[in-house]
């Protein structure tokens, strides 16, 4: 049956002529590049007329459009478009540019597991790390070579980076393991005082399995946690043990050097108890490398 040139619209009352409404449309250069494009016939087209106006909205939204935040369309980092196959016409949303980006350059963050630490870590990268301190060349030096000779059949040690507070310790290693991660090497980042503030949670085994078994992993902020025999002897030291037993690389920071280290974890309400804290040192010795890093507040 012949497409009809009019119809009429839900209340029934009044007429509305397709073809002078898409021939009305055809003025914006926007809605006449997707209707060229579409290699289609009028006839075709201009019962799509309102469907078509609304593409076009959208990509003129895109053609002004700089990022992700400035996005006007329904569907945030999509654009909705006319699409032809077999000579049919559909309609169906495409990822914007800005959205692809995002896509790439956040695809690493599946290799990497962050456990109740700050979001801007996400977006740590080697590239990004501030170098005009020169109380902090050794330490980057040290990531830049960990990050070049990397290798995951050898069991390379970590490092203890122990220093003042908002030196840049946990962005240093959160950077090297992002960069390796887009690699496709597996990591997590674990913020170890509120780690074992969670230690009640229905998923903590889950979490806690991860944390244990990831090839590399980052303990942020030992010694700031609130110290119990229980949460020493039974989540910390098990989980150095297995790390240390299966060669898996594990990267520690804190504001305690390792003899401090050793004096907080002594003290618990059963005492003090020097040998299970020295037990948990040497594990550390085994895993890590000690260094110092000492520079001014970042975070200030």
């Amino acid at each position: 049956m012949q497409a009809m040139d009019k119809k009429f619209n839900l209340s029934g009352f009044e007429e509305v002529d397709l073809s002078k409404e898409f021939n009305k449309a055809l003025k914006d250069p926007i809605f006449k590049m997707l209707v060229e494009k579409s290699k289609l016939k009028e006839e075709n087209l201009k019962n799509y007329t309102s469907i078509l106006e609304e593409c076009a909205s959208e990509y003129t939204n895109c053609t002004k459009c700089s990022s992700l935040l400035d996005c006007q369309n329904k569907i945030p980092g999509h654009v909705y478009l006319p699409i032809v196959k077999q000579k049919q016409l559909y309609f169906e949303y495409k990822r914007c540019k800005h959205y692809e980006k995002s896509v790439r350059e956040t695809k690493h963050l599946e290799n990497v597991k962050y456990f109740n630490t700050p979001s801007m870590l996400r977006d740590a990268t080697i590239s990004k790390i501030h170098k005009n301190d020169k109380n902090r060349f050794e330490a980057i030096k040290w990531i830049g070579e960990f990050y070049k000779n990397y290798n995951p059949d050898n069991k390379m040690k970590g490092i203890y980076f122990h220093g003042n507070f908002g030196c840049g310790k946990t962005y240093l290693i959160a950077a090297l393991l992002n960069d390796l991660a887009k690699q496709g090497h597996r990591s997590g980042i674990v913020f170890w005082p509120d780690f074992l503030r969670s230690a009640f949670d229905n998923d903590f085994r889950e979490k806690y399995e991860y944390v244990r078994s990831v090839p590399l992993l980052l303990i942020d902020d030992i010694g700031a946690e609130n110290l119990t025999a229980w949460n020493r002897d039974e989540i910390l030291c098990p989980l150095l043990q297995y790390r240390m037993e299966e060669g898996l690389t594990t990267f520690f920071t804190s504001n305690l050097n390792l003899k401090e280290l050793e004096e907080h974890l002594s003290n618990s309400k059963a005492g003090v108890e020097t040998v299970k804290a020295g037990r948990i040192i040497s594990r550390i010795k085994q895993l890590a490398k000690e260094a110092e890093m000492i520079s001014k507040n970042l975070r200030n």
